[in-house]
Formats: structure tokens, sequence, C-alpha cells
């Protein structure tokens, strides 16, 4: 069973429903707006992380990501552990890299703090940089919880909502 979250136009009535984490066994999968815009790829403005407001995810500290990932989504059956795969398609930390500096890791931020992970990897495509994968592992249900917390809150931020496919 998969499920995801999937952009709402504006054309579109708002929706709000809330996320319930207590399946086990599926596959979730946060996908792309299916009309991006050209002010997606503004650039990159510099916060401090802790007093970010808005959920944010971020590859080099202090310089928001423009793209929306797709996300893959998986947990056992049994509960205890989780795995979430972040795909970014031509991501904006390649145009800003050069003059912030390297990727450091992957945050997600928001008002509860930070996640993070160091196991993120760049695709590359008749030698340029095309995409980038970060993974997040979940290893109890508290930190499946605070993921999906943190995944609620990006996805309403972003105009996105969670389905079932």
């Amino acid at each position: 069973m998969t499920q995801g979250f999937q952009n709402l136009g504006s054309s579109c009535q708002r929706r709000t429903s809330q996320l319930h984490t207590s399946f086990s066994g599926v596959t979730v999968q946060l996908q792309k707006p299916l009309h991006p815009t050209t002010s997606s790829r503004r650039s990159s403005s510099v916060v401090a992380m802790a007093m970010t407001s808005r959920p944010s995810i971020q590859f080099i500290q202090g310089t928001d990501e423009q793209t929306i990932p797709d996300v893959r989504l998986t947990k056992s059956r049994d509960g205890s552990n989780g795995v979430a795969i972040f795909t970014f398609e031509q991501p904006s930390v390649f145009d800003s890299s050069a003059e912030l500096g390297d990727i450091t890791g992957f945050y997600m931020i928001d008002e509860e703090g930070t996640l993070s992970s160091v196991d993120v990897s760049a695709k590359f495509v008749n030698g340029k940089p095309a995409a980038v994968e970060a993974k997040y592992v979940m290893r109890t249900p508290r930190d499946w919880d605070r993921f999906m917390r943190f995944m609620e809150r990006y996805s309403q931020a972003n105009g996105l909502q969670f389905l079932k496919k």
C-alpha cells in the first residue's frame, strides 16, 4: 500500500486532514507539485536554524532548500523502525553551494527543533549534478511520531496533502 502527499492547486478546494501514524508495513510518498512555479527557484534566504517558524529542509545549515522533494516512507510491520528517502530533482542547493560551501548533511527544521542525517548522496548525469538523495532512519516509534509531525507541518506549509495509494 502506498500513501503520499499531493499538491493542492489554487483552483482546488483545500481540505485539511490529520496524519495518523499508527499504520504499519505501508509506504508513504510525498509528491512534488504538479505545476512548479518560477518562484520556487528564488534565491535561498539565510535564517537562524532554531529561530525559523516555517518548517524547512536544508543541506547547508542556514540555507533553505527551495525544491520540494519526492519522499518514500516505509515503516516496519511491528512499528519499531522506519526509513524516509527524500529525492530532490535539480535542488537549489546546487545553485548556492559554490558561494556557501559544501553540503554538510540533511536537516529538517521546525518549531520543535532539528532532525538530521548525514546519509546524503548526489547523483550526476553527464558530469552535471542532477539530484540529491537523503535518507533518514527512525529507530523507535517516538522517532517515527516526531518525523510525522515534521512532515505534517512541512506538507501544510508547501500546499501538499497526505494520500493513500
